[in-house]
């Protein structure tokens, strides 16, 4: 599985983006998908992930209410959508596929397929 992420870009507080994950491969629907975000400086943190069929999703709490992850398995894409954005959520997002695990997996070693990332820059 080949992972493309794309969609980020500079926006004000307050703001809005929806990022997507663009995969190649037939078997796309059997993978869960995980977004991750790395801040300069800091270590890649877990965003939150969709189950292969999109029936489940996990957030974590820095953006639980904000963040909605969706999928539409028909076209090999899993979407972030980022609303109220704050500053604070200034990172490269990833997307990684995982095809092994089941539930709550917040673990980067545990998703086999990562994409490159794509930049979001939120101005206050």
């Amino acid at each position: 599985v080949q992972l493309q992420a794309s969609g980020g870009g500079l926006v004000q507080a307050g703001g809005s983006l929806r990022l997507s994950c663009a995969a190649s491969g037939r078997t796309f629907s059997r993978y869960a998908v995980g977004w991750f975000r790395q801040a300069p400086g800091q270590e890649r943190e877990f965003v939150g992930r969709i189950s292969d069929n999109g029936g489940s999703t996990y957030y974590a709490n820095s953006v639980l209410g904000r963040f909605t992850i969706s999928r539409d398995n028909a076209k090999n894409t899993v979407y972030l959508q980022m609303n109220s954005l704050e500053p604070e959520d200034t990172a490269v997002y990833y997307c990684a596929a995982d095809g092994k695990t089941y539930g709550y997996i917040s673990r980067e070693d545990l998703y086999q397929y990562w994409g490159q990332g794509t930049q979001v820059t939120v101005s206050s």
